[in-house]
């Protein structure tokens, strides 16, 4: 089967598109042909392994995988013989974690995994980038305890957690307030935003406005620049990990009213994630929840892909399509 390969650390030049031995099911495994799957920044980490605390989940010298990719949809095509939740032909999404392998155009992955039924009002590509939703979910509902009437504002809010976090948080009856650039404030607006801010000609920091919750989607901002713009019990969320915001959630959880908190999503045990997902499902069967995608790239082509997020930045979400070739 065709896969992308690095066996070495660096820029998207060193994932190269190799034939592979195809994956074969244990017996409590599925085998999954992948149809589209996400380029996010946490993969951009992964290949690049940076910054370094990323390498003590995949490898402190080398990737331990050398086939990357961590979110996916596609169809079932065999099962383990002690597989009883899913059967042959169907449409599923969901992620790898840790153990990558979705870009390919197979992968095999546990029965407990983080795996489900797809929505059937999703394409492959919407549905590969779930993800980033279930992030911004997991971050708004169980780490903020978002409420109607609150004053929320997502930094980075045309991104692909972003545009997420917008309609979640307008689901949950919030004041929505977005920060993105020029080009995607009616964008923004679109997606449920009572107002949007444009980050490249104005500080939010600096209006005099306060929020309830302050969601850095994109981590441009930090606790110390954001803590004047919070009410007096203010919740400030970063999405990405560092010593900074892990001391900060540390020393607020222990003094002061304001409080930083940072959660690692993909970490987190895969029975609460799949809650987390089912909830999400029952948003998007109801046109509650879309993925915005902005660009689609073939496999063939995920170096420009991953140069693409990196440099400039995506807007919504960015997928791999995987082709297959009669033999596969």
């Amino acid at each position: 089967m065709k896969a992308s390969v690095s066996k070495k650390y660096g820029p998207p030049a060193v994932l190269e598109l190799n034939e592979v031995e195809k994956p074969i099911p244990k017996n409590n495994e599925v085998l999954v042909k992948i149809h589209a799957a996400a380029v996010t920044i946490s993969d951009i980490m992964m290949v690049k392994g940076s910054p370094f605390i990323t390498r003590f989940f995949t490898g402190l010298i080398r990737p331990r995988r050398a086939i990357q990719g961590t979110e996916f949809a596609g169809e079932i095509e065999a099962v383990g013989k002690d597989v009883k939740r899913f059967k042959e032909g169907e449409k599923v999404f969901g992620s790898t974690g840790a153990d990558c392998g979705c870009y390919a155009e197979f992968v095999c992955i546990p029965e407990e995994g983080f795996l489900d039924i797809m929505p059937d009002n999703m394409s492959y590509e919407e549905a590969a980038p779930v993800c980033g939703a279930l992030a911004a979910w997991n971050f708004l509902k169980d780490k903020a305890n978002i409420q109607s009437g609150q004053k929320v504002l997502i930094n980075g809010a045309s991104g692909s957690m972003g545009t997420a976090a917008v309609q979640i948080a307008r689901y949950f009856g919030a004041e929505v307030t977005g920060v993105c650039s020029t080009t995607n404030l009616e964008m923004v607006k679109s997606l449920g935003a009572d107002k949007v801010i444009d980050g490249t000609k104005e500080d939010f920091t600096k209006s005099g406005e306060t929020y309830d919750i302050i969601f850095d989607a994109e981590s441009t901002s930090s606790f110390s620049n954001c803590k004047g713009s919070l009410t007096q019990k203010g919740i400030y969320l970063k999405t990405f990990p560092g010593i900074a915001i892990l001391l900060q959630m540390l020393w607020t959880s222990k003094i002061g009213s304001k409080k930083a908190k940072f959660s690692a999503t993909g970490l987190l045990p895969v029975p609460e994630r799949l809650i987390f997902l089912k909830e999400l499902k029952e948003l998007i069967e109801a046109g509650k929840l879309r993925s915005v995608i902005e660009r689609s790239y073939p496999l063939e082509q995920i170096v420009e892909a991953y140069r693409y997020v990196e440099t400039e930045g995506e807007v919504g979400n960015v997928v791999i399509t995987v082709g297959h070739s009669n033999n596969s």
